[in-house]
């Protein structure tokens, strides 16, 4: 069995985020890079899936630039085979799932995380399922095998849904499908010979194009109030907070 595991290229959840060029560019000075979380979650599950299947390869994708490249070298250094990394700058889901459905194809399995955490869009996976013209199912929670058939169960609005199709089939995963893994050192040494195949992205023109970037509004100023001073309490959630 194939399966890949597309994963993105993003900033640590600590990081604090800032713009550059008036608002155009987001600023990537001194901002650590990470895994998507959620495509953590869908390459342990791989790894799971070709360690219990003799036969079985792990390979990564991911649409980036060259600086990219220690990202998916800790993928490898998890346990996957071998990956892809298509040379072009994600702009917009239509763009990263065009790239990813180039190379997707022949795989029996496509796991990727339910969205990405830098634009939470959530699409890319359903998009490269309409692409190859396989079922897309997200978003997962448990993902087993037997034989070609993939039984899953997924979150929907008030409980969980359980569900079964038949392989190849595109996953957008999450918790807790898998515990993260940590790479060792072994795995940290094996990446740094593992197969990194660098290709140019299919002729697309991106769909989207971003004009500018706004921080949130700053929080307010906190105002203490005593507890014995429930009337002024009252009088502030009347006149400023406007809740009662």
């Amino acid at each position: 069995m194939k399966i890949l595991v597309c994963i993105s290229h993003v900033p640590d959840t600590t990081s604090k985020i800032n713009f550059i060029d008036n608002g155009t560019k987001f600023d990537t000075n001194g901002v650590q890079f990470i895994i998507g979380p959620y495509d953590d979650y869908a390459l342990a599950r791989a790894i799971e899936l070709k360690e219990a299947n003799a036969g079985t390869t792990v390979t990564v994708l991911n649409v980036g630039l060259a600086e990219t490249e220690p990202t998916i070298r800790k993928a490898l250094a998890i346990g996957a085979d071998d990956a892809i990394r298509v040379n072009a700058e994600p702009t917009d889901s239509l763009f990263v799932a065009t790239q990813i459905a180039e190379h997707a194809k022949g795989y029996d399995l496509v796991l990727m995380g339910r969205e990405s955490i830098d634009y939470n869009s959530g699409v890319v996976h359903a998009m490269v399922g309409e692409m190859l013209g396989i079922p897309s199912v997200s978003p997962v929670m448990k993902l087993d095998l037997e034989g070609t058939t993939v039984k899953m169960q997924r979150e929907i609005e008030g409980g969980k849904e359980s569900v079964e199709a038949s392989l190849p089939l595109v996953a957008g995963c999450q918790e807790p499908i898998a515990e993260w893994k940590i790479p060792n050192m072994r795995g940290i040494m094996s990446a740094r010979t593992k197969p990194l195949k660098v290709v140019e992205p299919k002729t697309t023109e991106a769909s989207v194009k971003t004009q500018k970037f706004e921080l949130p509004a700053p929080k307010g100023a906190v105002k203490m109030i005593s507890a014995d001073n429930v009337a002024e309490l009252v009088t502030r959630l009347k006149t400023e907070a406007k809740v009662l």
